[in-house]
Protein backbone atom coordinates (compact mmCIF):
# COMPACT_ATOMS: atom_id res chain seq x y z
CA UNK A 1 0.00 0.00 0.00
CA UNK A 2 1.08 3.39 -0.97
CA UNK A 3 1.80 5.70 2.01
CA UNK A 4 -0.21 8.70 1.32
CA UNK A 5 -0.52 12.03 3.02
CA UNK A 6 0.42 12.79 6.36
CA UNK A 7 2.61 9.95 6.66
CA UNK A 8 4.08 10.60 3.70
CA UNK A 9 5.78 13.48 4.78
CA UNK A 10 7.12 12.02 8.01
CA UNK A 11 8.16 9.60 6.43
CA UNK A 12 9.96 12.19 3.61
CA UNK A 13 11.24 13.98 6.89
CA UNK A 14 12.67 10.92 8.89
CA UNK A 15 15.13 10.12 5.55
CA UNK A 16 16.02 13.32 5.09
CA UNK A 17 17.14 13.51 9.22
CA UNK A 18 18.76 10.25 9.17
CA UNK A 19 20.36 10.58 5.48
CA UNK A 20 24.01 10.22 5.52
CA UNK A 21 24.49 10.43 9.05
CA UNK A 22 27.34 9.04 10.67
CA UNK A 23 25.10 7.07 13.06
CA UNK A 24 22.06 5.51 11.93
CA UNK A 25 19.66 3.61 14.27
CA UNK A 26 18.53 1.16 11.50
CA UNK A 27 21.01 -0.87 9.25
CA UNK A 28 20.22 -2.48 6.20
CA UNK A 29 23.60 -3.80 5.10
CA UNK A 30 22.56 -7.04 6.73
CA UNK A 31 18.85 -6.73 5.41
CA UNK A 32 17.98 -6.98 9.07
CA UNK A 33 16.78 -4.09 11.47
CA UNK A 34 18.09 -3.72 14.52
CA UNK A 35 15.57 -2.10 17.06
CA UNK A 36 17.38 -0.18 19.54
CA UNK A 37 15.32 1.17 22.34
CA UNK A 38 15.99 3.48 24.85
CA UNK A 39 17.44 1.75 27.93
CA UNK A 40 19.81 0.34 25.02
CA UNK A 41 22.03 3.53 24.34
CA UNK A 42 24.74 2.69 26.65
CA UNK A 43 24.06 5.31 29.16
CA UNK A 44 23.67 8.37 26.25
CA UNK A 45 20.45 10.06 26.54
CA UNK A 46 18.33 9.99 23.54
CA UNK A 47 17.28 13.68 24.40
CA UNK A 48 21.05 14.85 23.92
CA UNK A 49 22.27 12.83 21.55
CA UNK A 50 21.71 14.32 18.23
CA UNK A 51 24.30 12.32 16.22
CA UNK A 52 22.18 10.78 14.07
CA UNK A 53 20.61 13.95 12.76
CA UNK A 54 21.60 14.65 8.74
CA UNK A 55 24.41 17.70 9.28
CA UNK A 56 22.07 19.91 6.90
CA UNK A 57 19.17 19.93 9.30
CA UNK A 58 21.52 20.11 12.74
CA UNK A 59 22.74 23.51 11.38
CA UNK A 60 19.09 24.87 10.63
CA UNK A 61 17.98 27.48 12.87
CA UNK A 62 14.33 26.69 14.05
CA UNK A 63 11.55 30.05 13.36
CA UNK A 64 12.54 32.58 15.67
CA UNK A 65 8.59 33.62 15.14
CA UNK A 66 7.30 30.38 15.57
CA UNK A 67 9.06 29.94 18.89
CA UNK A 68 8.00 32.86 20.57
CA UNK A 69 4.73 32.26 19.23
CA UNK A 70 5.13 28.78 20.95
CA UNK A 71 6.14 29.99 24.02
CA UNK A 72 2.88 32.96 24.19
CA UNK A 73 0.42 29.74 23.84
CA UNK A 74 2.56 28.17 27.16
CA UNK A 75 1.89 31.26 28.50
CA UNK A 76 -2.26 31.24 27.13
CA UNK A 77 -2.14 27.52 28.39
CA UNK A 78 -0.92 28.64 32.11
CA UNK A 79 -3.95 31.11 32.49
CA UNK A 80 -1.49 34.30 31.52
CA UNK A 81 -2.78 36.97 29.02
CA UNK A 82 -0.48 38.13 26.83
CA UNK A 83 -0.44 40.26 23.93
CA UNK A 84 0.75 39.45 20.91
CA UNK A 85 1.78 41.29 17.78
CA UNK A 86 4.12 38.55 16.39
CA UNK A 87 2.45 36.50 14.17
CA UNK A 88 1.27 37.49 10.63
CA UNK A 89 -2.94 36.61 10.53
CA UNK A 90 -5.67 38.73 9.97
CA UNK A 91 -7.91 38.82 13.04
CA UNK A 92 -11.11 38.88 10.87
CA UNK A 93 -13.04 35.58 9.54
CA UNK A 94 -12.53 34.26 5.47
CA UNK A 95 -15.25 35.65 3.88
CA UNK A 96 -18.37 34.46 4.27
CA UNK A 97 -18.52 33.02 0.78
CA UNK A 98 -15.59 31.19 1.67
CA UNK A 99 -16.72 29.24 4.71
CA UNK A 100 -19.98 28.57 3.04
CA UNK A 101 -18.25 26.62 0.32
CA UNK A 102 -16.29 24.84 3.09
CA UNK A 103 -19.56 23.53 4.99
CA UNK A 104 -20.83 22.62 1.76
CA UNK A 105 -17.22 20.65 0.84
CA UNK A 106 -17.74 18.54 3.89
CA UNK A 107 -21.46 17.89 3.39
CA UNK A 108 -21.52 16.78 -0.29
CA UNK A 109 -18.29 14.69 0.79
CA UNK A 110 -15.66 16.21 -0.66
CA UNK A 111 -13.30 14.44 1.28
CA UNK A 112 -11.45 12.27 -1.02
CA UNK A 113 -7.21 12.94 -2.80
CA UNK A 114 -7.09 15.32 -5.75
CA UNK A 115 -4.79 15.58 -8.01
CA UNK A 116 -1.71 16.24 -7.06
CA UNK A 117 -1.25 19.52 -8.32
CA UNK A 118 -4.76 20.23 -7.27
CA UNK A 119 -8.27 20.36 -8.86
CA UNK A 120 -8.86 21.47 -11.87
CA UNK A 121 -11.73 24.24 -10.86
CA UNK A 122 -9.04 25.54 -8.45
CA UNK A 123 -6.37 25.95 -11.21
CA UNK A 124 -8.52 27.47 -13.64
CA UNK A 125 -9.66 29.93 -10.88
CA UNK A 126 -5.93 30.78 -10.22
CA UNK A 127 -5.17 30.84 -14.23
CA UNK A 128 -7.95 33.24 -14.71
CA UNK A 129 -6.94 35.32 -11.55
CA UNK A 130 -3.21 35.90 -12.84
CA UNK A 131 -4.49 36.98 -16.15
CA UNK A 132 -7.23 38.88 -15.27
CA UNK A 133 -5.30 41.06 -12.38
CA UNK A 134 -1.60 39.85 -13.36
CA UNK A 135 -1.52 40.19 -17.13
CA UNK A 136 0.26 36.72 -16.91
CA UNK A 137 -0.73 33.68 -18.49
CA UNK A 138 -0.54 30.25 -17.30
CA UNK A 139 -1.38 26.63 -18.50
CA UNK A 140 -3.77 25.33 -15.86
CA UNK A 141 -3.00 22.20 -17.36
CA UNK A 142 0.64 21.72 -16.75
CA UNK A 143 1.98 25.15 -15.39
CA UNK A 144 0.39 25.58 -12.05
CA UNK A 145 0.98 23.35 -8.91
CA UNK A 146 -1.40 23.81 -5.70
CA UNK A 147 0.45 23.02 -2.26
CA UNK A 148 -0.50 23.14 1.16
CA UNK A 149 0.35 26.72 1.80
CA UNK A 150 2.74 29.03 -0.12
CA UNK A 151 5.31 28.13 2.42
CA UNK A 152 5.37 24.72 0.99
CA UNK A 153 5.64 26.13 -2.44
CA UNK A 154 8.43 28.37 -1.58
CA UNK A 155 10.48 25.32 -0.38
CA UNK A 156 9.93 23.13 -3.36
CA UNK A 157 10.56 25.77 -5.47
CA UNK A 158 14.26 25.74 -4.02
CA UNK A 159 14.21 22.31 -3.89
CA UNK A 160 13.38 22.09 -7.72
CA UNK A 161 16.18 24.30 -8.66
CA UNK A 162 18.90 24.49 -6.13
CA UNK A 163 21.30 22.08 -4.72
CA UNK A 164 24.68 21.70 -3.32
CA UNK A 165 27.33 23.80 -4.67
CA UNK A 166 24.40 26.29 -5.95
CA UNK A 167 23.77 30.31 -3.89
CA UNK A 168 20.44 31.93 -3.45
CA UNK A 169 20.34 35.46 -2.94
CA UNK A 170 18.31 36.73 0.01
CA UNK A 171 17.97 40.18 0.22
CA UNK A 172 17.90 41.21 4.00
CA UNK A 173 15.46 42.17 5.83
CA UNK A 174 13.97 38.83 5.00
CA UNK A 175 11.07 36.52 6.09
CA UNK A 176 13.31 34.01 8.12
CA UNK A 177 12.49 30.86 6.50
CA UNK A 178 14.32 31.74 2.75
CA UNK A 179 17.76 31.31 4.30
CA UNK A 180 17.06 28.40 6.15
CA UNK A 181 15.24 26.55 3.07
CA UNK A 182 18.10 27.19 1.00
CA UNK A 183 20.73 25.82 3.20
CA UNK A 184 18.38 22.74 3.98
CA UNK A 185 18.37 21.81 0.08
CA UNK A 186 22.63 22.13 0.62
CA UNK A 187 22.73 25.54 -1.27
CA UNK A 188 23.81 28.83 0.35
CA UNK A 189 21.94 31.60 1.00
CA UNK A 190 24.33 34.66 -0.20
CA UNK A 191 22.47 37.13 1.69
CA UNK A 192 22.59 40.65 0.64
CA UNK A 193 21.77 44.26 2.55
CA UNK A 194 18.91 46.00 1.21
CA UNK A 195 19.08 49.41 2.63
CA UNK A 196 16.77 51.74 4.56
CA UNK A 197 17.22 54.62 1.95
CA UNK A 198 16.67 52.55 -0.78
CA UNK A 199 13.51 51.73 0.53
CA UNK A 200 14.59 47.97 1.40
CA UNK A 201 14.80 47.12 -1.94
CA UNK A 202 17.61 45.65 -3.31
CA UNK A 203 18.93 48.38 -5.95
CA UNK A 204 20.08 47.14 -9.49
CA UNK A 205 23.38 48.09 -8.61
CA UNK A 206 23.82 45.74 -5.59
CA UNK A 207 22.51 42.83 -7.47
CA UNK A 208 24.82 43.26 -10.11
CA UNK A 209 27.74 42.88 -8.13
CA UNK A 210 27.08 40.19 -6.30
CA UNK A 211 26.11 38.08 -9.09
CA UNK A 212 29.61 39.28 -11.24
CA UNK A 213 31.07 38.13 -7.30
CA UNK A 214 29.60 34.94 -7.04
CA UNK A 215 28.87 33.07 -10.46
CA UNK A 216 27.74 29.95 -8.43
CA UNK A 217 24.21 31.98 -8.11
CA UNK A 218 21.34 30.33 -9.09
CA UNK A 219 18.67 31.81 -8.30
CA UNK A 220 17.04 35.23 -6.31
CA UNK A 221 14.39 35.27 -3.94
CA UNK A 222 12.49 38.26 -4.15
CA UNK A 223 9.26 38.91 -1.61
CA UNK A 224 6.70 41.39 -2.89
CA UNK A 225 5.99 42.98 -0.87
CA UNK A 226 8.06 42.51 1.61
CA UNK A 227 7.91 40.74 4.87
CA UNK A 228 8.78 42.27 7.67
CA UNK A 229 9.38 45.64 5.68
CA UNK A 230 6.55 46.36 3.79
CA UNK A 231 8.56 47.62 1.19
CA UNK A 232 7.02 47.33 -2.78
CA UNK A 233 8.87 46.44 -5.64
CA UNK A 234 7.15 48.57 -8.15
CA UNK A 235 7.27 48.44 -11.54
CA UNK A 236 10.38 50.22 -12.76
CA UNK A 237 12.32 48.74 -10.04
CA UNK A 238 11.43 45.60 -11.22
CA UNK A 239 12.65 46.34 -14.93
CA UNK A 240 15.45 47.65 -13.97
CA UNK A 241 16.02 44.30 -11.64
CA UNK A 242 14.87 42.73 -14.76
CA UNK A 243 17.34 44.22 -17.14
CA UNK A 244 20.61 43.18 -14.91
CA UNK A 245 18.95 39.44 -14.57
CA UNK A 246 18.91 39.67 -18.63
CA UNK A 247 23.01 39.65 -18.32
CA UNK A 248 22.74 37.01 -16.20
CA UNK A 249 20.37 34.52 -18.30
CA UNK A 250 21.09 30.78 -16.15
CA UNK A 251 19.92 32.87 -13.00
CA UNK A 252 15.92 31.98 -11.95
CA UNK A 253 14.01 33.97 -9.85
CA UNK A 254 11.41 32.93 -7.22
CA UNK A 255 9.11 36.05 -6.70
CA UNK A 256 6.98 35.35 -3.17
CA UNK A 257 4.25 37.67 -3.93
CA UNK A 258 1.59 36.27 -0.85
CA UNK A 259 1.24 39.67 0.17
CA UNK A 260 0.44 41.40 -2.94
CA UNK A 261 -3.19 42.22 -3.22
CA UNK A 262 -2.37 44.22 0.68
CA UNK A 263 -0.76 47.23 -0.99
CA UNK A 264 -1.43 50.30 0.26
CA UNK A 265 -0.31 52.97 -2.80
CA UNK A 266 0.46 52.15 -6.26
CA UNK A 267 0.94 48.55 -7.81
CA UNK A 268 2.50 45.38 -7.00
CA UNK A 269 3.01 43.90 -10.54
CA UNK A 270 4.38 40.27 -10.91
CA UNK A 271 7.34 39.88 -12.09
CA UNK A 272 6.66 37.39 -14.28
CA UNK A 273 5.02 39.89 -16.57
CA UNK A 274 8.02 42.28 -16.63
CA UNK A 275 9.79 41.42 -20.34
CA UNK A 276 11.62 38.02 -20.69
CA UNK A 277 11.30 37.15 -17.21
CA UNK A 278 8.01 34.93 -17.28
CA UNK A 279 10.33 31.90 -18.40
CA UNK A 280 12.66 31.87 -15.74
CA UNK A 281 10.31 33.09 -13.23
CA UNK A 282 8.51 30.74 -10.34
CA UNK A 283 5.60 33.10 -8.78
CA UNK A 284 4.32 31.67 -5.80
CA UNK A 285 1.10 33.24 -4.22
CA UNK A 286 -1.78 31.71 -1.89
CA UNK A 287 -4.64 32.31 0.25
CA UNK A 288 -3.54 32.71 4.49
CA UNK A 289 -3.21 36.81 4.29
CA UNK A 290 -5.38 38.03 1.59
CA UNK A 291 -8.46 35.74 2.60
CA UNK A 292 -7.71 35.07 6.11
CA UNK A 293 -7.11 31.31 5.37
CA UNK A 294 -3.86 30.41 7.29
CA UNK A 295 -4.98 27.38 9.08
CA UNK A 296 -6.14 25.96 5.99
CA UNK A 297 -2.98 25.88 4.23
CA UNK A 298 -3.29 26.86 0.86
CA UNK A 299 -0.76 28.10 -1.40
CA UNK A 300 0.09 27.58 -5.12
CA UNK A 301 3.19 28.14 -7.37
CA UNK A 302 2.73 29.24 -10.81
CA UNK A 303 5.61 27.99 -13.32
CA UNK A 304 6.91 27.39 -16.69
CA UNK A 305 5.83 23.93 -17.55
CA UNK A 306 9.27 22.44 -16.69
CA UNK A 307 9.88 23.99 -13.28
CA UNK A 308 6.13 23.30 -12.93
CA UNK A 309 6.77 19.39 -13.69
CA UNK A 310 9.63 18.97 -11.47
CA UNK A 311 7.78 20.89 -8.53
CA UNK A 312 4.67 18.51 -8.89
CA UNK A 313 7.47 15.48 -8.52
CA UNK A 314 8.42 16.69 -5.20
CA UNK A 315 5.59 17.34 -3.65
CA UNK A 316 3.96 13.87 -5.44
CA UNK A 317 6.66 12.30 -3.02
CA UNK A 318 6.22 14.50 0.12
CA UNK A 319 2.18 15.17 0.94
CA UNK A 320 0.63 14.56 -2.27
CA UNK A 321 -2.30 17.02 -2.60
CA UNK A 322 -3.45 19.63 -0.61
CA UNK A 323 -6.00 19.03 1.56
CA UNK A 324 -9.59 18.88 -0.83
CA UNK A 325 -11.33 21.30 1.84
CA UNK A 326 -9.32 23.78 1.67
CA UNK A 327 -9.48 23.61 -2.49
CA UNK A 328 -13.00 24.11 -2.43
CA UNK A 329 -12.70 26.98 -0.25
CA UNK A 330 -9.86 28.25 -2.69
CA UNK A 331 -12.12 28.10 -5.82
CA UNK A 332 -14.34 30.29 -3.70
CA UNK A 333 -12.07 32.74 -2.49
CA UNK A 334 -11.69 33.48 -6.39
CA UNK A 335 -14.79 33.43 -8.07
CA UNK A 336 -17.05 34.21 -5.19
CA UNK A 337 -15.28 37.16 -3.42
CA UNK A 338 -16.15 40.33 -4.73
CA UNK A 339 -12.69 43.15 -5.27
CA UNK A 340 -14.81 45.47 -3.24
CA UNK A 341 -14.77 43.23 -0.17
CA UNK A 342 -11.10 42.30 -0.50
CA UNK A 343 -10.32 46.20 -1.23
CA UNK A 344 -12.42 47.26 2.01
CA UNK A 345 -10.17 44.53 3.97
CA UNK A 346 -7.46 46.60 2.61
CA UNK A 347 -8.56 50.21 3.76
CA UNK A 348 -8.87 48.36 7.03
CA UNK A 349 -5.35 47.21 7.34
CA UNK A 350 -4.48 50.81 6.18
CA UNK A 351 -5.96 52.56 8.88
CA UNK A 352 -4.48 50.23 11.47
CA UNK A 353 -1.04 50.69 9.65
CA UNK A 354 -1.70 54.69 10.31
CA UNK A 355 -2.44 54.59 13.39
CA UNK A 356 0.39 52.31 14.57
CA UNK A 357 2.77 54.74 12.19
CA UNK A 358 1.34 57.71 14.55
CA UNK A 359 1.47 56.45 17.75
CA UNK A 360 5.10 54.74 17.45
CA UNK A 361 6.46 58.03 16.37
CA UNK A 362 5.37 59.27 19.55
CA UNK A 363 7.68 56.92 21.18
CA UNK A 364 11.57 58.21 21.89
CA UNK A 365 14.10 56.15 20.77
CA UNK A 366 11.76 54.42 18.08
CA UNK A 367 12.35 55.00 14.21
CA UNK A 368 10.68 53.63 11.22
CA UNK A 369 13.12 54.50 8.19
CA UNK A 370 10.05 53.63 5.55
CA UNK A 371 6.54 53.77 6.07
CA UNK A 372 5.57 50.39 5.00
CA UNK A 373 3.31 50.27 1.84
CA UNK A 374 2.25 46.51 1.63
CA UNK A 375 1.93 43.97 3.94
CA UNK A 376 1.09 43.98 7.48
CA UNK A 377 4.12 44.67 9.59
CA UNK A 378 6.28 47.65 10.32
CA UNK A 379 10.11 47.08 10.84
CA UNK A 380 10.70 50.39 13.51
CA UNK A 381 14.50 50.78 15.17
CA UNK A 382 15.16 50.06 18.73
CA UNK A 383 19.00 50.08 18.83
CA UNK A 384 19.37 52.70 21.59
CA UNK A 385 17.56 50.21 23.81
CA UNK A 386 19.88 47.57 25.45
CA UNK A 387 22.69 48.30 23.53
CA UNK A 388 21.13 47.35 20.38
CA UNK A 389 20.37 44.23 21.14
CA UNK A 390 16.75 43.69 19.97
CA UNK A 391 16.60 39.97 21.61
CA UNK A 392 17.28 40.71 24.97
CA UNK A 393 14.26 43.60 24.37
CA UNK A 394 11.90 41.39 22.85
CA UNK A 395 12.35 38.64 25.62
CA UNK A 396 12.53 40.99 28.28
CA UNK A 397 9.39 43.14 27.21
CA UNK A 398 7.76 39.73 27.17
CA UNK A 399 8.47 39.31 30.65
CA UNK A 400 7.99 42.32 32.37
CA UNK A 401 4.59 43.38 30.34
CA UNK A 402 3.56 40.12 28.74
CA UNK A 403 3.55 41.54 24.96
CA UNK A 404 5.40 39.24 22.39
CA UNK A 405 7.03 40.64 19.45
CA UNK A 406 9.76 39.51 17.10
CA UNK A 407 13.45 40.69 17.18
CA UNK A 408 14.73 42.19 13.76
CA UNK A 409 17.63 40.12 13.84
CA UNK A 410 16.29 37.06 12.81
CA UNK A 411 14.89 38.67 9.74
CA UNK A 412 18.80 39.98 8.92
CA UNK A 413 17.65 43.40 10.45
CA UNK A 414 19.70 43.80 13.77
CA UNK A 415 18.43 46.55 15.91
CA UNK A 416 15.40 46.45 15.02
CA UNK A 417 12.08 44.83 15.93
CA UNK A 418 8.74 43.48 13.57
CA UNK A 419 5.41 44.20 14.74
CA UNK A 420 2.34 43.07 13.17
CA UNK A 421 -0.42 45.55 12.91
CA UNK A 422 -2.91 42.46 11.42
CA UNK A 423 -5.19 42.66 15.08
CA UNK A 424 -7.72 45.34 15.96
CA UNK A 425 -7.36 48.87 16.74
CA UNK A 426 -7.97 47.90 20.59
CA UNK A 427 -5.21 45.62 20.64
CA UNK A 428 -2.63 47.45 19.14
CA UNK A 429 -3.50 50.22 21.50
CA UNK A 430 -2.79 48.27 24.10
CA UNK A 431 0.20 46.78 22.63
CA UNK A 432 1.71 50.22 22.15
CA UNK A 433 0.89 51.61 25.32
CA UNK A 434 3.00 48.28 26.96
CA UNK A 435 5.64 49.06 24.81
CA UNK A 436 5.94 52.89 25.39
CA UNK A 437 6.14 52.16 29.35
CA UNK A 438 8.56 49.45 28.60
CA UNK A 439 10.96 51.46 25.97
CA UNK A 440 10.45 54.55 29.21
CA UNK A 441 11.52 52.27 32.20
CA UNK A 442 14.43 50.97 30.13
CA UNK A 443 15.73 54.39 28.92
Amino acid sequence: MAIRGSKKLAVATYCLILLNSPQSACSFASKKVDIVTKSSTLGMSAETNTDFLNPIVASVKPSKTVEIFSLVKEMEAAGETVTSLCVGEPDFLPPKAVLDATIAAVQSGATRYTAVTGTADLRNAIAEDLKKRKGVEYNPANEIVVGNGAKQCVYQGVLATCGEGDKVIVPAPYWPSYPEMVSLVGATPIVVEAKAEDGYLITPETLRSTLEEHPEIKLIILCNPSNPTGGVYQHERLEAIAAVLRDFPKVMVLADEIYERLVYEGECPAFAGVEGMFSRTMTVNGFSKSYAMTGMRLGYVAAPQPLARAITTIQSQLTSCAGSLSQAAGVAALTQVSEEEMQANVEIMRKKRDYVLEELSKIPGVEIAIPPNGAFYVLPDVSGYFDGDDTKLCLELLKAKKMAIVPGSSFGAPGTVRLSYATSIEELGIAIQKLREFLADNA
